[in-house]
């Protein structure tokens, strides 16, 4: 009998890396035992065929971006994990269309921070990011970053409400400058406008005697929801800026 070992050990014996370095190669996808991809360092082994891809690099991979079609009754923090909006993030609910071709790892659903959060009562595409870029794109400068929904009201809007909801209606404190609202059909109203807050939406169309049925996120910045089925995630891809 061998007695067995960490799969980083071996790993930093083959590769003569450091430990550390090992690991990465493993949790970045880089490493087959006995033909099946393994993720974990700690996982053990004795006479197993170890093979490594000979691109493994430990700085190799890069940090992923995902986006969320969140159903509703989805609850989201400000910032943070976002959970249980979360927990919906698995292999098993990727959106099969996904063509980014990104291998789904184990790493790829840690640290993530999740950005422009919604509101439980509103559905569509929520972001949650290891990158810091758009960490800071979403979160520092959200006040930047158009948003567009959908919205399902019951109730009569004469031309001078749509007008005003155009014009901009005050919401804690602030009147917003930018803002686009317009039929889509008799009880469909699309709107966009810069900065989106929690509940804000809802308010615009209440103080015009609107009663909402539903809102759904259909954009953030130049990024659309698209055909993401409800309840799927894909990856932000490669050329895809916010």
């Amino acid at each position: 009998m061998i007695d067995s070992i960490r799969l980083a050990k071996r790993v930093a014996e083959l590769r003569a890396c450091s430990r550390r370095e090992a690991e990465q190669i493993i949790t970045g996808g880089w490493v087959r035992v006995n033909g099946v991809v393994v993720e974990e360092p700690q996982f053990r082994v004795a006479e197993e065929t170890i093979e490594i891809d000979p691109l493994a690099h430990p700085e190799q991979t890069e940090p992923v971006t995902l986006l969320l079609h969140k159903p509703v009754g989805y609850e989201m923090g400000v910032h943070g994990t976002g959970l249980p909006a979360a927990q919906s993030l698995a292999p098993d609910t990727q959106w099969l269309e996904d063509a980014d071709g990104i291998q789904p790892l184990k790493m790829h659903f840690t640290r993530l921070t999740a950005c422009a959060a919604l509101e439980a009562a509103v559905s569509g595409l929520v972001v949650f990011t290891q990158d810091w870029r758009v960490a800071r794109k979403l979160i520092e400068d959200a006040a930047t970053v158009e948003h567009e929904f959908v919205v399902e009201v019951v109730g009569e809007l004469d031309p001078a409400g749509l007008k005003r909801l155009n014009q901009g209606i005050r919401f804690n404190g602030k009147t917003p400058l930018a803002v686009k609202v317009s039929w889509q059909n008799e009880t469909r109203l699309r709107v966009a406008l810069k900065g989106a807050q929690a509940g804000q939406v809802a308010h615009m169309c209440e103080a015009v005697g609107l009663q909402v049925g539903s809102i759904r996120r259909i954009r953030l910045g130049s990024i659309p929801l698209g055909k993401l089925p409800l309840g799927q995630w894909r990856y932000l891809r490669a050329g895809e800026r916010f």
